[in-house]
């Protein structure tokens, strides 16, 4: 299969919140539709486009409940992609994330690089000592996005098997994702109603300390270090 066409499927706003639904879990194919706000068509099309770009894979398996079996869509690419456009500058690249990142330290030397080279021989080596250190650069972008996707993917599977609330782990999902969210943002994001996105958040801080001032939300990271430490009320859960 070709290289996907990453930045024609994310320069579409629809295609991107339904990618949003689908890094929290597969989901099918009536509960996306009714997440975003256009037509069960349009839906049907996007996730079509996305599927032959290969991005994601649709397969069918019976529901919770008794009856039919329902089509599902899950996400299967595993990339960071990185680009540069400026007058003198357009590239872009993909790294391909690993399930079992090796974790390693990196030494930028950057202060070690000319301000100002002198001739044009002088700036070729002065570009290419750049382009190594942007390497390095990118080795430990790509360590870091696998770890934080291993994690993400253990947070996941431990809070749907633990608590089990699909809206509270979504909420939870783009917290962490963005560092904080408004209730705003996140009635937009999951097409639910504020007073429904707050009251879902209030479940949610019964199990992850949270930061609830002024219509924002942001993990509570003092009180997070103190219930890994058992101090106070630290021993719940």
């Amino acid at each position: 299969m070709s290289e996907p066409d990453i930045f024609y499927i994310l320069g579409n706003k629809v295609r991107r919140d339904l990618l949003s639904h689908l890094t929290c879990t597969e989901c099918y194919f009536s509960f996306l539709s009714n997440k975003v706000s256009v037509s069960s068509t349009a839906v049907s099309k996007h996730l079509k486009i996305m599927e032959r770009e290969g991005i994601i894979q649709s397969f069918e398996k019976e529901g919770p409940f008794v009856g039919p079996t329902r089509k599902y869509y899950e996400i299967v690419h595993s990339a960071t992609y990185v680009a540069t456009l400026t007058p003198n500058l357009f590239w872009y690249e993909d790294l391909q994330l690993k399930k079992k990142p090796k974790m390693e330290d990196f030494t930028i030397k950057l202060a070690e690089l000319p301000a100002e080279p002198s001739g044009l021989l002088s700036m070729i080596k002065s570009f290419i000592d750049a382009d190594r250190e942007l390497r390095k650069i990118l080795r430990a972008l790509q360590a870091v996005e696998s770890y934080r996707d291993v994690m993400m993917r253990k947070i996941k599977d431990t809070y749907l098997r633990e608590i089990g609330d699909m809206t509270q782990l979504a909420i939870l999902h783009y917290v962490l994702l963005y560092g904080e969210a408004t209730v705003d943002d996140l009635s937009d994001r999951l097409n639910l109603k504020e007073r429904e996105v707050t009251r879902k958040v209030e479940e949610l801080n019964k199990f992850v300390p949270l930061i609830i001032k002024e219509g924002k939300i942001k993990i509570d990271a003092e009180k997070l270090e103190q219930k890994l430490k058992g101090v106070g009320d630290g021993g719940e859960g």
